[in-house]
């Protein structure tokens, strides 16, 4: 008898993550939704996950501890027979200069989304064991263009991609893919409160003539969480509609 498909997500109370453990959960997945402080947005992305007929259990953690990453896998191994598929989602971001930034500001982002993803990576791989699973890490459009004011969320998000590839080496014999997601222009809650106007100043300049939106970014997920990428890792895969992919170019036309 088949075991029920287990992920989980980090980051997962609002926004990408949230469509991400929704996405897995229409996919057949039972999804642990882990989150750091919003545990009532944690609890609405359950009661999502649920409605659409699969189990899910929130569990709290900061990524960036190893001592919190640790207690995570811990209960959600003792909830699951096993787990396949591990989304490293959880990220913040500050916005200064280079020479502005703070040193707490630089640890608690690279902490966070750097750190958290590489001890998430090991936990997991250890949980999964020689079982196989697939490990998808969400990187940004930030690992390919520097970003004015985000210095601390680029070398996160660049060490990211590279983490990705070094991982899925090491961990290719136990049958573990390792690949990064990197969404371009989303429209979430966050990108819509910084500015209203989001979609109509991204999706202009981006060559599919929108912005993206959670789902965009979760059937990515969904798609190398399954069996049809079973020979795809060490890959980044842009979310972007092609808008990072473009070059500078002086002239009209």
């Amino acid at each position: 008898m088949s075991h029920r498909k287990t992920a989980l997500v980090t980051g997962a109370s609002k926004g990408i993550g949230r469509g991400i453990a929704i996405g897995l959960a229409k996919s057949g997945f039972d999804v642990a939704v882990n989150f750091n402080a919003d545990a009532s947005g944690a609890d609405q992305t359950v009661a999502a996950i649920k409605s659409a007929g699969r189990e899910a259990f929130t569990v709290q953690a900061d990524v960036g501890y190893s001592d919190q990453v640790a207690e995570m896998f811990r209960v959600v191994t003792e909830k699951f027979q096993r787990l396949d598929v591990l989304v490293n989602n959880a990220g913040v971001q500050t916005w200064s200069s280079l020479m502005d930034l703070g040193e707490d500001d630089w640890d608690r982002v690279i902490r966070t989304n750097l750190k958290g993803c590489f001890l998430c990576t090991k936990q997991a791989a250890t949980a999964m064991g020689d079982s196989g699973g697939s490990i998808i890490n969400i990187g940004s459009g930030a690992n390919k263009r520097p970003f004015p004011k985000l210095v601390d969320y680029g070398a996160s998000k660049g060490g990211i991609e590279r983490l990705t590839r070094s991982a899925a080496v090491e961990l290719g014999p136990q049958g573990i893919r390792v690949n990064c997601v990197a969404p371009g222009a989303i429209e979430i809650e966050r990108t819509k409160e910084e500015s209203p106007e989001y979609a109509e100043t991204w999706g202009p300049i981006t060559p599919l003539r929108r912005v993206g939106n959670v789902s965009d970014v979760a059937g990515a997920v969904c798609f190398l969480a399954s069996e049809r990428a079973a020979f795809i890792t060490a890959q980044t895969l842009y979310v972007d509609g092609g808008l990072f992919s473009q070059g500078p170019w002086p002239y009209p036309g």
